[in-house]
């Protein structure tokens, strides 16, 4: 072999070593979550200031008891011998701890949720036990809304359907669809996301919170074991428990953990008998609300393969804003839609609209339509929503003969980035994965709560703040909601106004990533990147 041959194969190889190179760096970037540990200091200040909290709390109970407080509470109707309705440790919490700073939650707005929104002004003179509206109204720009796509709108073809559709067909059928029957539009949107999810069948609903809470008890029972993740959300864990089968967590997002947990619920068996399990069901979400995360789902399908198990995916968060499709985890991961058992999610989010869906074959879904408590005793969606969907996701999947869905796709995804980064960059700890529209800041203290929710909505942003028993003792945190509908002038706005808040109330608590100013970035760096 002559050396020239040598040389040229050994350029290819070298060639070929380093493409591979730069595909693995590509997704491991792509791919790339953070979850910076808690400062020991902010964890045992958060610890102790709660505990403060609690104590004042205890000692103001007490002066309300014996008179020198008045009491702001309910008070209990029963007789004294009967057990106390108002004594658990919930009402102490509210009393004394979450009334502090009440009037950061529950914010009445006045105006259409979409990228800009106005807030109503309250007044307390009592402390938070009581409000009344001073008629101002604040104009904030919206990052506490999931109005992921932008169809969150009062002007547009979405809201011309639906306004059209009332016309057309009224409000509600005022029966279940089981009783009366369903409206043709109903089915044509059900036909539609199937098609959208490349699966056999779907079926919608009217809640989305229902979506999961009651449909789960169909498809899992008594013998059968559900493997949840641990931080699965608060409809996924309800619907398991009414579904009367055993329920085991895994560690968030932690495939050894689930594995462990696979291999030894088919090896023990039912606890006591023995005997095998009916069926194993492992529920996930697609995109972690709280965390920012995402599910590892090609993982997940290859453990699911392995032991035979059934998949139960909550695209609540990921349906429309996650893949360059906007068909959530299963598009970002491109994996078969039909390894999947059961697609769920919600049109509250990307749609602009409300209810949700479950989707799958054909033969699952039908089990569901005639046994489900939501599909037999809710009412038939109203035909404004249903339209609402309908445009939204005639959009999306450009059969509008424009390009507007894939746009907001990828405005979307371009918003995510430049604005994530940027907090990254300026050392707030920031959980979750990159490509997330779910952008969680961490600020551990409870005064900090409060803090951060007034002075955002000072400077024109209007947040949404975090903390127990929402998230753990030590991990409250601000959760800012990106949006296709915010432009770079609005994210600039906001960046600039969390370094400012940042600054005030000491909110760099990053060990991993210098603590500069907004003004102090290179931001020709970012303006490369916000091309969309």
């Amino acid at each position: 072999m002559s050396s020239k041959v040598v040389v040229n194969q050994n350029f290819n190889k070298n060639i070929s070593n380093y493409q591979s190179n730069v595909d693995n760096n590509k997704s491991q970037q792509r791919n790339h979550e953070e979850f910076e540990e808690t400062p020991t200091w902010a964890a045992v200040v958060t610890v102790l200031g709660y505990a403060i909290l609690s104590a004042l709390g205890w000692l103001r109970d007490f002066l309300r008891h014996i008179g020198l407080e008045q009491k702001q509470t309910a008070h209990d109707p029963n007789p004294k011998d009967f057990v106390p309705l108002y004594q658990s440790y919930e009402c102490f919490y509210t009393r004394n701890l979450y009334t502090r700073i009440r009037d950061v939650f529950n914010q009445p707005i006045a105006s259409v949720a979409g990228a800009k929104v106005n807030v109503m002004e309250r007044i307390s003179d009592d402390y938070n036990w009581t409000f009344k509206f001073s008629g101002k109204k604040i104009s904030a720009i919206n990052l506490g809304s999931y109005n992921y796509l932008g169809f969150a709108e009062n002007q547009g073809p979405c809201s011309e359907q639906a306004i059209k559709s009332i016309e057309k067909y009224g409000v509600t059928t005022c029966s279940t669809r089981h009783e009366l029957g369903h409206q043709r539009y109903v089915k044509e949107l059900e036909a539609l996301m199937a098609e959208y999810l490349s699966v056999e069948d779907c079926i919608a609903f009217g809640m989305g919170f229902a979506t999961n809470a009651l449909n789960i008890p169909t498809l899992a029972g008594k013998g059968d074991l559900i493997l949840s993740d641990r931080l699965n959300h608060v409809s996924l864990i309800l619907g398991a428990r009414l579904s009367g089968a055993t329920i085991q967590t895994f560690d968030h997002n932690d495939m050894k953990d689930l594995e462990v947990h696979l291999r030894k619920a088919i090896i023990s068996g039912q606890p006591r008998t023995c005997r095998p399990w009916k069926k194993i069901l492992i529920i996930v979400e697609g995109v972690y609300s709280m965390e920012g995360s995402l599910c590892k789902l090609s993982e997940i399908i290859e453990l699911k393969k392995k032991y035979k198990a059934y998949l139960y995916v909550d695209e609540a968060h990921s349906i429309g804003a996650i893949g360059s499709r906007g068909r959530g985890v299963v598009d970002y991961w491109k994996v078969d839609p039909n390894d999947i058992d059961i697609h769920m999610g919600t049109f509250t989010k990307s749609f602009g609209s409300a209810g949700g869906y479950i989707a799958g074959k054909k033969q699952i879904i039908d089990h569901i339509r005639v046994c489900s408590h939501s599909a037999c005793y809710s009412s038939s969606m109203s035909s404004p929503i249903v339209h609402q969907i309908i445009s939204a996701l005639t959009i999306i999947m450009g059969r509008d003969g424009t390009n507007d869905g894939q746009q907001r796709i990828r405005q979307l995804a371009c918003n995510v980035r430049y604005f994530r980064r940027q907090l990254v960059d300026m050392g707030f700890i920031v959980y979750g994965n990159d490509n997330s529209p779910v952008v969680p800041v961490m600020i551990y203290m409870p005064a900090k709560i409060a803090a951060v929710n007034r002075e955002m909505l000072k400077r024109g942003c209007a947040v949404v703040t975090v903390g127990f028993p929402a998230t753990l003792l030590t991990e409250s945190r601000v959760r800012f909601c990106i949006s296709a509908g915010h432009t770079k002038e609005m994210l600039d706005h906001a960046l600039k106004a969390m370094d400012d808040v940042g600054h005030l109330v000491s909110l760099r608590y990053s060990k991993k990533n210098p603590h500069r100013r907004w003004i102090e970035l290179n931001h020709s760096d970012y303006d490369k990147e916000y091309i969309c």
